[in-house]
């Protein structure tokens, strides 16, 4: 659903089907990961970080109750255990080293059920919008989550957005990757966007 909500495809049945036989086509970025155990290609958002970990816990739980509600409670849940450690983040012009979060790689907007993650990323920009969450406390997390689903978590003093064509990724202990909300591997991991790689029919931009 966060997908279909980036590219504003509708949500009613026959008019997604109307957008899916006739609509413009669109191209549009894909990214691919290569990490510890292999590689992966993904088409709205990867993370390093607690990310990983709330992937897990949320993939195993019932989604009786909706994907925005069952991923708010695994990321609240992990958070509580979740130890933020250093990271390496390299990418185009730009490197940082600082205790880290999360360390986002988007190509669309939502992720997690709804979380407004990397609201000013646009999916055909050839791209990543590259959100790093840096130390956050508990404190900054119980005033912060909500503002994930708005959008305005960017103006964080601890969140920084960078973009970029790549992305390396590093720590000193092995960190969880997840693409498009599903596990994928550990760290190291190198992120390459692939421009227009993916011929999609949704509404225009």
């Amino acid at each position: 659903m966060d997908f279909v909500r980036t590219h504003a495809i509708p949500s009613d049945f026959d008019a997604a089907v109307a957008i899916a036989r006739d609509g413009p086509v669109r191209a549009v970025d894909l990214g691919r990961v290569s990490f510890r155990e292999g590689e992966r290609w993904f088409a709205n958002v990867a993370s390093v970080g607690m990310s990983g970990a709330v992937a897990q816990r949320a993939n195993g739980m019932s989604k009786a109750l909706g994907g925005k509600v069952t991923f708010f409670y695994a990321l609240a849940r992990e958070f509580l255990v979740w130890k933020n450690t250093e990271v390496t983040v390299r990418c185009d012009g730009a490197e940082r080293h600082a205790r880290m979060h999360d360390v986002i790689v988007a190509i669309g907007q939502y992720h997690g059920g709804a979380m407004w993650l990397a609201p000013e990323a646009r999916a055909d920009d050839g791209q990543f919008d590259v959100v790093l969450i840096g130390d956050v406390t508990k404190l900054d997390f119980i005033t912060t989550a909500p503002k994930l689903y708005k959008g305005t978590h960017l103006a964080h003093p601890k969140v920084e957005l960078l973009r970029s064509t790549f992305v390396d990724v590093d720590a000193p202990v092995a960190l969880p990757i997840e693409t498009d909300g599903e596990v994928a591997g550990t760290t190291p991991a190198r992120f390459e966007v692939a421009p227009g790689a993916l011929k999609l029919r949704a509404p225009s931009a």
